[in-house]
């Protein structure tokens, strides 16, 4: 199957409405090709979960700016001044979770883990609504899987069967997102042969990937 799209056909599998997951950690890593297609396409209504909403020009930041999003889940919008100006207005639903928690929730939806039990939270704002355990005299707040409808990644380096390979930091979120989705579609910064990434370096391995779109860089 031949996996590279155009931009213009890999928005056929982005719908309005859909819950998206975004690689990316104050932008590294976040695939811009794909995020500028999908504000010129007027996508909205978007569920988006993601580290965090990156700044207002750039990522995640230009769907907020937009307002492409309906609810955000993230670990942190503070470099988002327009993210928080959202919330205060009603105009965004944010829910903020602790990173590490928001990683295993990620990481149970693709592994088909039913949640897990985790101390972080209890007593705080964070139990809100979820479900307590007590075991051995000690409190736990049940945190469910997270999945995605689509999952959008940015990859340094990617061959044509969906390998990729992740410069430095870019990595981050994006190889954990890989594997929590319907459909995986990545943005490439360069296009390369199968084999010519090491196989030791390949980070997140193309039986994940679906779609590749770019690579001209």
């Amino acid at each position: 199957m031949n996996k590279i799209k155009s931009i213009d056909e890999v928005m056929e599998y982005i719908k309005d409405g859909m819950t998206i997951m975004i690689g990316g950690f104050m932008g590294a890593g976040t695939p811009e090709l794909i995020i500028d297609a999908m504000v010129e396409n007027g996508i909205k209504d978007l569920t988006i979960i993601a580290n965090d909403t990156g700044f207002p020009n750039q990522g995640i930041g230009k769907l907020i700016a937009n307002k492409r999003a309906k609810k955000v889940i993230a670990s942190h919008i503070g470099l988002n001044s327009e993210t928080g100006r959202q919330m205060q207005a009603n105009e965004l639903e944010v829910e903020l979770i602790p990173q590490g928690t928001l990683a295993e929730q990620i990481r149970c939806g693709g592994s088909g883990i039913g949640g897990f039990l985790i101390e972080t939270g209890v007593g705080t704002i964070v139990e809100k609504g979820k479900r307590k355990i007590k075991i051995e005299d000690k409190e736990y707040l049940l945190e469910l899987p997270l999945r995605g409808d689509v999952a959008i990644l940015g990859g340094s380096i990617v061959d044509k069967k969906g390998n990729i390979f992740y410069n430095g930091s870019t990595r981050n979120f994006n190889p954990l997102i890989a594997t929590a989705a319907d459909t995986v579609i990545v943005g490439a910064e360069k296009l390369v042969e199968v084999g010519e990434i090491d196989q030791n370096n390949v980070m997140t391995p193309g039986i994940f990937v679906d779609y590749i779109v770019g690579g001209e860089n």
